[in-house]
């Protein structure tokens, strides 16, 4: 193959790429502008050199024995390779070398072709980056978090060195967020991102996982040691957070620790372990850790066949409604009811709402049964109606959850039957008022439009939001059990529960205490104005066909209701 080398080297001198052309032993004969520009080296410093010891990147073994087999076999060789200017900077290079042979297949001359490639690698680092770390904490995200602890794991298989995986959860993060907006909410995270930093190791691994969770991955992390660095984490979290413009918050963490190999033998498992166990920390009052024990497992093993069944109950037949009176303190008349679900398990006997309401709220459940709690209890409302001529007021209780949807299918059953839209009382908790999200002002506003009350339950337990309770235009407040149980004898459940009352007076809202159980906490809240009570002083819950009984002895006894013996 006869080349004119100089026609070659006239052709590429303005070429954007760099240029050399070496004799067969590869001591470089000429090169071009651009390889000045390149590597710095001007071409009087470089002819006579030989070119694979002057070029950076072929000074590698590994790859000189491949560009040699290469040239061997088809006498040239392209690949990405590292190679050093003049400066001693190293930089990602493409490098082309074809070799030039005579008529009898010897090599007379090479061509090496280079072209930078830093520019490409630092937008693909660029790209990389945005792929692999969080945008507000700068930390790994979910994938690289994965992508490690899965390393930590192959590591073990090598040299059977155990680690720790810690899984964190920001207790009450989404109430800075709902009251103090998401600009400070990414304030908060980025400073507990720091938090969590200055409590590991450099060989640790710090991810956010998304939201408000984080994990930590220890490696070859004694016990002793995870145990500390749990402990010093979430004494850093729970300090005090100062978010600028005078904004100030606390928050804690609810952590989950799980033993890789000893909890779990692989990555999933080990994940969803050490992600138990934070939420029975989270269970057991949060601000804490807790490592994972296997009867978790069996808990949830337990809560997702619970889960399963629930789905089920209503076609079954496993649900009813029960009801319980409330009592009008002013004249003894019976006006208002609570409807309370009731889930009777074919194998487990009555399971408690305190279970299986959080199962429902977890699944999405809740709206499916919600919506049928509504149906069933407007349909008993225009049932009683007809019965005894007379609108008994229901309250039902709503998940925050359900407002997510919205209630026009129950609405429209309350309306396709003709009935009053203050039949209907729903209660929220206190937390409610606080979110102030659209989808909540708008049910608000729907209710308000359908002449629909809205009551607070278990007032004085949740958040204090006074401001608050004028402007949802509250209608009743449920003074907690808490309160009354004591009223009797301790005078600061007296002096709360009245000041309750009179507060809710001041501002146009009834109350409603919860939890009468005796003659002289019915009198003590008559004696403080209180409106309404509930209890099982007046009566238990009972199923809707007792229900009507009581409404039927109510009719006879002229509207008056009747108290328990004692």
């Amino acid at each position: 193959m006869s080349v004119n080398l100089r026609q070659v080297a006239q052709v590429l001198a303005g070429a954007n790429d760099a240029l050399i052309i070496t004799d067969g032993e590869g001591r470089i004969q000429d090169t071009n502008v651009a390889h000045a520009r390149l590597t710095g080296y001007t071409q009087d410093e470089v002819i006579g050199k030989n070119l694979f010891r002057l070029h950076g990147g072929l000074s590698c073994p590994d790859i000189y024995k491949s560009v040699w087999r290469e040239i061997k076999r088809k006498q040239n060789w392209q690949g990405e390779i590292s190679n050093r200017r003049k400066t001693g900077e190293i930089y990602p290079e493409n490098f082309s070398l074809c070799a030039i042979t005579d008529a009898e297949g010897r090599v007379q001359n090479f061509i090496a072709v280079m072209s930078d490639l830093s520019e490409s690698h630092n937008l693909d680092s660029v790209a990389w980056k945005r792929a692999n770390y969080d945008y507000v904490t700068g930390l790994p995200n979910r994938q690289l978090f994965l992508e490690r602890l899965d390393q930590e794991i192959k590591k073990y298989r090598r040299n059977g060195a155990p680690m720790a995986l810690l899984l964190l959860d920001l207790d009450r993060f989404k109430e800075v967020n709902d009251t103090l907006g998401h600009m400070k909410g990414d304030v908060l995270l980025e400073e507990a991102a720091r938090r969590i930093s200055r409590n590991v190791r450099e060989t640790d691994t710090v991810s956010r996982l998304g939201g408000d969770e984080f994990a930590v991955i220890l490696p070859e992390c004694a016990l002793l040691h995870v145990q500390q660095t749990a402990h010093d984490i979430t004494e850093s979290l729970a300090l005090p957070f100062d978010l600028g413009d005078g904004d100030r918050c606390f928050i804690s963490a609810s952590v989950g620790i799980a033993l890789y190999p000893d909890n779990a033998e692989d990555l999933n498992t080990l994940v969803k372990h050490a992600d138990q166990a934070m939420y029975s920390a989270k269970a057991e009052g949060r601000n804490r850790f807790h490592f994972f024990l296997p009867a978790m497992q069996q808990e949830a093993q337990n809560k997702m066949s619970l889960t399963n069944d629930l789905r089920l109950a209503a076609r079954r037949g496993e649900l009813s409604v029960y009801y319980q009176p409330i009592l009008d303190m002013g004249d003894g008349r019976l006006k208002k009811v609570e409807a309370l679900l009731r889930w009777f398990h074919p194998g487990r006997g009555e399971v408690g709402p305190q279970v299986f309401i959080p199962l429902a709220e977890a699944s999405g459940l809740i709206h499916e049964i919600g919506n049928w709690l509504s149906f069933q209890v407007i349909a008993h409302i225009a049932q009683w109606q007809q019965r005894f001529g007379q609108i008994i007021q229901v309250s039902v209780n709503r998940s925050p959850i359900q407002f997510d949807q919205g209630d026009a299918l129950w609405l429209k059953q309350l309306a396709g039957l003709g009935l009053p839209g203050n039949c209907i009382t729903v209660e929220i908790t206190e937390g409610m008022l606080l979110k102030k999200s659209e989808r909540i002002q708008q049910s608000f506003l729907d209710y308000r439009n359908h002449g629909i009350e809205v009551s607070i339950d278990d007032f004085g337990t949740g958040f204090s939001a006074l401001s608050y309770l004028k402007q949802f235009d509250i209608d009743y407040l449920k003074i907690d059990r808490s309160f009354i149980s004591e009223i009797t004898v301790d005078e600061s459940d007296k002096a709360l529960t009245e000041a309750i009352i009179v507060m809710a007076h001041k501002l146009g809202i009834k109350t409603i205490a919860e939890g009468v159980e005796t003659r002289a906490q019915h009198d003590m809240l008559r004696l403080f104005g209180c409106d309404y009570a509930q209890g099982f002083w007046y009566s238990r819950p009972v199923p809707a066909l007792a229900f009507e009984t009581i409404l039927g002895r109510t009719q006879t006894e002229e509207g008056s209701f009747f108290f328990h013996s004692a």
